[in-house]
């Protein structure tokens, strides 16, 4: 195809260009039930159930035991009108590592009750740098 105009060809390209950060913009937006992110990473990738809700959620280089880590602070809501356990699971994606979280972790019975919160601690022991591929999933567990 032989374009008689550069003006039509900048303008395909800037369209094109237009379109591709749209769609990574979207991409990288948390859902509505994620309300504060204080993270570096690049790419998130959030799967929360609707039954909760992200209060808070950061990472940051630090200390655990001792020992170098990459530290994740997760607060997360019970939304729902009975009281409920979830389980938070974190993937870094770019290194191959994972954890998780029982939220609450003890307690008789071990549950959030409806529309608390309740903040947890991950670390990544050993992990030396910052990872910018992560996957969070919050799921709730049975509530028997």
């Amino acid at each position: 195809m032989h374009w008689k105009h550069p003006v039509g060809r900048c303008l395909v390209f800037l369209v094109l260009v237009g379109i591709v950060l749209s769609f990574s913009a979207c991409a990288s937006a948390p859902p509505s039930n994620v309300k504060a992110v204080q993270c570096d990473a690049s790419k998130i990738i959030w799967e929360v159930a609707p039954e909760a809700e992200v209060v808070n959620f950061a990472c940051a280089l630090g200390e655990h035991g001792g020992e170098p880590s990459l530290l994740f602070t997760v607060g997360i809501k019970n939304v729902t009108d009975k009281a409920m356990r979830f389980r938070v699971n974190i993937f870094l994606l770019d290194m191959d590592k994972a954890a998780g979280h029982l939220v609450p972790r003890t307690g008789k019975p071990p549950l959030l009750a409806a529309g608390a919160e309740e903040t947890v601690k991950i670390p990544f022991i050993k992990t030396t740098s910052m990872s910018q591929k992560i996957h969070v999933i919050v799921v709730p567990l049975s509530s028997e």
